[in-house]
């Protein structure tokens, strides 16, 4: 289905309350070890906590990489507090602690997938594919609810980040997941165009869902599996 006008612009006010209900689940469903989780052998995945999050917000996203079979890893840096010059060396040094040099799935959540995209395109031979959940990466920095705390808690303009911000497909495998349901992210920006991901799946969640939704954060899992699949990826 294609996009209308209003896809590409700020979701509405009300939409705020589904994502503020999510605030309930996000508290319940991080409590738990930070550490890895799932088989000692089975494929590494780093998962990469959105603006104002951290390890324990993408603990019942671990949850499900690790019941789908992956090795699921924090990103084990705190609070997300937007891009930082020193965001990309500080993460690879993680996928190296992580793979040892083997590459590693990546997946971010909203913010986390715009570093997750960049990290594939630092480092690919790091990376063996990457999946953004909800991320801004394509069209207009504004065009979202948290431009302006963005600015306020990174302490610079959004639209002239200490990170380079790149559209273009990164040379690894790129997964984009988005929502129509999102309530913080427009969801054009989200999807993007078809050349900047090898493809943009559509689920039904709201922005908070795609990090501490059980029944999303499965799907997340199961549309991720059959992504690598196709590809002859890694995989459990």
């Amino acid at each position: 289905m294609a996009l209308s006008r209003a896809d590409h612009l700020a979701p509405p006010g009300y939409r705020r309350l589904s994502e503020a209900l999510s605030l309930a689940p996000r508290l319940l469903n991080g409590f738990g070890h930070l550490g890895p989780r799932g088989p000692a052998d089975g494929p590494p995945a780093l998962v990469i906590p959105g603006f104002v999050a951290t390890d324990r917000t993408t603990l019942e996203l671990r949850r499900a990489f690790a019941a789908g079979g992956f090795r699921t890893y924090p990103w084990a840096l705190g609070l997300n507090r937007g891009a930082r010059a020193d965001t990309l060396d500080r993460l690879e040094r993680r996928l190296l602690e992580i793979g040892g040099g083997a590459p590693v799935l990546v997946v971010g959540w909203s913010l986390g997938g715009l570093f997750a995209r960049e990290l594939a395109r630092h480092r690919p031979d790091l990376v063996s594919a990457a999946v953004s959940l909800g991320s801004p990466f394509s069209g207009d920095l504004r065009a979202n609810n948290v431009w302006r705390l963005y600015e306020w808690v990174a302490g610079h303009p959004v639209d002239n980040p200490p990170l380079p911000r790149i559209c273009d497909k990164p040379p690894v495998p790129t997964l984009a997941l988005w929502s129509r349901g999102d309530g913080i992210i427009a969801p054009a920006c989200a999807r993007g165009q078809p050349h900047e991901s090898d493809e943009a799946v559509e689920l039904a969640s709201n922005h908070m869902g795609f990090g501490v939704s059980r029944p999303v954060t499965r799907k997340v899992v199961e549309t991720t599996l059959r992504f690598l699949a196709e590809r002859d990826l890694p995989r459990p």
